[in-house]
């Protein structure tokens, strides 16, 4: 009878702590509405707290530290590195100089202060070499420090120039002329429902083994009760196909086909709006093309960035002898009021609707509506033929 009351109160703990805490803690995200994990600059929206061993960690990979870290905080390791070398060894020197009476004797005022061994430390790690102070084969624990200040000179030099340069070289710069789309659009692409998207390269150097990825980022609770704050679900963009490596020359669009292996194939147009917790991270990935460095930039569209029955303005215009890209319709759509409003899953249900090239396109749109109606179509508005009066119950236009 104990045991079974120790289980009912266990139970009872689990389903307390485990499973009401989580969907509360949904609740409190879905009020409140969800933060954005990637910046549109590709910065992440991430901060570590309680790190064990944080400064001892960071030591140990002091190369990769130093090319992180700003560029304030590397011009002061720059200046104290030498200083302290300097001054270090300058401290030897007149330790040297004063047991070996040097100091007391003056040695002709060659190194008769601390000041004059400073100077005389200086000049040997910069092989400047005033001619006033030498170190001469009377004093071999003068030669010893020489030689030692030498080689430490030679590994500070090596460390500070390969951290300097490596910071220079960093590929990270190269995102600032990568480009993408302040909002993601949905519309039909082929009779398809697609997301779309652009990437742009704003240098003439190309972008090598440029590639594209997707990823959608929402909160859930799996069928044990377990709260998953981001759960990553991956959005093809034509990885089966190749489709997903692009030649960046001139903006590409990106397309996301909504099929039903795609996260947003039950979602329609109302769903996605009300959707606060959306967010769809995209990656552009490929080597700078003048020093061979991976680089990545990335971007993310809430549901908000992302405009359900629009389509992106022409960039790319063909002139007498060249292509033109003009950037300022890079960012531009305009609305396609024929775009079906339900989702992709309902869409595939129609068995009614064909696929052609000029099918949904909002021109030739335009040019059937001024088209008087055939003989022998429906006397009565209000009943229209079977076939139409299926399809109009399940697309909706705007």
């Amino acid at each position: 009878q104990r045991r079974s009351h120790a289980n009912r109160s266990y139970r009872f703990l689990f389903r307390t702590f485990c499973l009401k805490r989580p969907s509360q803690a949904l609740l409190n995200m879905r009020q409140k509405g969800k933060s954005r994990f990637v910046g549109k600059d590709g910065r992440c929206n991430v901060t570590f707290v309680n790190m064990s061993e944080r400064g001892q960690r960071y030591l140990s990979d002091l190369f990769t530290t130093c090319v992180d870290i700003r560029w304030r905080w590397m011009l002061v390791i720059f200046t104290l590195s030498f200083l302290l070398s300097w001054l270090l060894f300058g401290f030897a020197f007149w330790l040297i100089a004063s047991a070996h009476g040097d100091l007391s004797a003056g040695a002709g005022g060659a190194m008769n202060s601390f000041m004059a061994a400073f100077l005389f430390s200086l000049e040997t790690q910069t092989s400047i070499g005033y001619g006033f102070r030498s170190v001469t084969e009377q004093c071999p624990l003068a030669v010893a420090a020489v030689v030692l200040q030498c080689i430490m000179g030679c590994i500070i030099d090596a460390f500070i120039i390969g951290a300097v340069m490596a910071k220079i070289a960093k590929p990270k710069k190269r995102n600032e002329t990568l480009v993408f789309s302040e909002t993601a659009v949905v519309a039909l692409r082929d009779g398809k429902l697609c997301m779309m998207w652009r990437v742009g390269n704003l240098r003439k150097s190309h972008l090598v083994e440029a590639h594209v990825r997707a990823q959608l980022l929402k909160s859930r609770v799996t069928a044990e009760g377990e709260f998953l704050p981001l759960d990553n679900l991956d959005i093809n963009v034509g990885f089966d196909t190749g489709t997903d490596r692009i030649f960046l020359v001139s903006p590409v669009t990106i397309v996301h086909e909504i099929d039903d292996e795609s996260p947003f194939f039950e979602m329609d147009r109302k769903t996605l709006e009300s959707d606060r917790e959306l967010e769809v991270v995209v990656i552009l990935e490929g080597m700078v093309e003048a020093t061979a460095m991976t680089t990545q930039c990335r971007s993310s569209y809430l549901a908000s960035e992302i405009q359900w029955g629009y389509r992106f303005e022409p960039v790319l215009f063909e002139k007498k002898d060249c292509y033109e890209v003009d950037y300022s319709f890079f960012h531009r759509t305009y609305e396609i009021p024929n775009t079906p409003l339900c989702s992709a899953k309902e869409l595939a249900e129609l068995k009614y609707i064909k696929s052609s090239r000029s099918s949904f396109c909002y021109e030739n749109e335009v040019a059937l509506q001024q088209i008087p109606p055939e003989d022998g179509a429906d006397p009565d508005p209000e009943c229209p033929a079977p076939s139409n009066r299926r399809l109009s119950d399940h697309l909706h236009y705007t």
